[in-house]
């Protein structure tokens, strides 16, 4: 099946080859993988750890299989990583240093395995694959606060062997902060509640704030960076999170994803591993259904060129300030919010980027005008409900 990718709809579709959290299942019958790298491969590799004793094809990897243009890995270590490796830097330094390596152009690759289960007459769900291009840009540096944008910029191949593209789509975004003192944590059915965290407990510790593509919150975690003498590594406490879009799409049987991750800095790129647990919740009552493990590897690459995640976030950059700007009020006056999943058979996601698209075709003119309008979809979604949720300490 040759896929067409028209602007209107090629954007969401890529995001569902990646399993980005927001964004609904498409089906596509998927073609067989594409070059991607200097040295290929027809299709994707095994997975470690993936049922070897049942079948072969119930464990064959779901996920993302589009063709995509070939990518050229860098192949000398970054500035990031020279400037990361100075001698003579105090731990705050090195740790702000560490996370501003994730800037730059990657490849990255999305893979997760179910590696066993908790309950009678279990029975392990295929494996996950996905891949991307993506540039990850600073977004601000004040020193103890560090963020950071992702933008997908995907090539596709067609049949004939044309390139289409660049596809260019606002992606995750991850916040880091300094011993903060408060954090939002997910505790299921798509509501967040205000935590205090003490003093002692954030002692020289980062906080990882991680949002979906429209900006909404996914989660908020503690962890601390570790310096070695080739990487440097943070890794977080345990978090609950809502489902990604790979799993809610699919998947009926659980309702939160409870996790540990880590972060590791290498000369060309970095690396997140997950170890998770899925969990059905009903009425606070707790069943754990099985465990996984997630890998993404980053690798900079040199080609294709991801330049144009720059030139549409300079149309479009404002516009997602004002809506950053509207959950940082939400965070800092309710304590406990939950977020509607849909309103008017629309999704939050949906309704951003239609606002996006029109401003990048008005080639950024007028964006001041969308503030309002920004404001208005997020509270529309709002529920902060009646009463006042005491503070939770820990």
């Amino acid at each position: 099946m040759e896929i067409n990718f028209k602007p209107a709809l090629g954007l969401p579709i890529i995001l569902s080859f990646l399993g980005c959290q927001t964004i609904e299942e498409h089906t596509l019958e998927s073609n067989t993988p594409a070059p991607i790298a200097e040295t290929t491969a027809s299709k994707p590799t095994p997975q470690a750890f993936a049922w070897p004793f049942l079948e072969s094809e119930s464990m064959a990897p779901r996920g993302g299989m589009t063709r995509g243009s070939p990518v050229a890995l860098a192949t000398e270590p970054s500035a990031a990583w020279t400037s990361l490796q100075a001698k003579d830097l105090d731990k705050f330094e090195k740790d702000r240093r560490a996370i501003l390596a994730m800037v730059g152009n990657y490849r990255a690759g999305f893979q997760f395995v179910e590696t066993g289960g908790y309950i009678d007459g279990y029975s392990p769900a295929k494996p996950y694959f996905s891949w991307g291009t993506e540039n990850v840009s600073l977004l601000e540096d004040s020193g103890d606060f560090i963020s950071l944008q992702h933008v997908l910029v995907m090539y596709m191949i067609d049949e004939s062997g044309n390139t289409m593209g660049p596809f260019v789509m606002k992606h995750w975004r991850q916040d880091w902060t300094y011993q903060k003192s408060a954090i939002h944590t997910y505790q299921g059915n798509r509501t967040w509640e205000r935590r205090d965290l003490k003093r002692r407990n954030v002692r020289g510790k980062w906080i990882q704030s991680v949002f979906q593509v429209d900006d909404s919150p996914r989660y908020e975690v503690v962890g601390g960076w570790t310096h070695g003498a080739q990487y440097s590594s943070w890794a977080s406490e345990a978090s609950f999170r809502p489902l990604p879009r790979r799993e809610y799409s699919v998947r009926d049987d659980y309702n939160i994803l409870e996790g540990e991750h880590r972060l590791t800095i290498t000369p060309t790129g970095w690396i997140h591993e997950q170890h998770n647990r899925k969990v059905n919740r009903i009425e606070n009552i707790d069943t754990y259904i099985a465990q996984e493990i997630g890998f993404t590897r980053y690798e900079l690459i040199t080609e294709p060129d991801l330049s144009p995640a720059a030139d549409s976030w300079q149309k479009v950059g404002e516009y997602w300030s004002h809506v950053r700007k509207t959950w940082s009020d939400i965070f800092a006056e309710h304590d406990r919010f939950q977020l509607e999943s849909k309103v008017d058979g629309k999704s939050l996601w949906e309704i951003h980027f239609m606002h996006a698209a029109e401003i990048e075709k008005a080639d950024g003119v007028g964006t001041e005008k969308w503030s309002e309008d920004a404001v208005a979809a997020i509270d529309s979604f709002l529920n902060t409900g009646t009463e006042t949720q005491a503070k939770v300490a820990y």
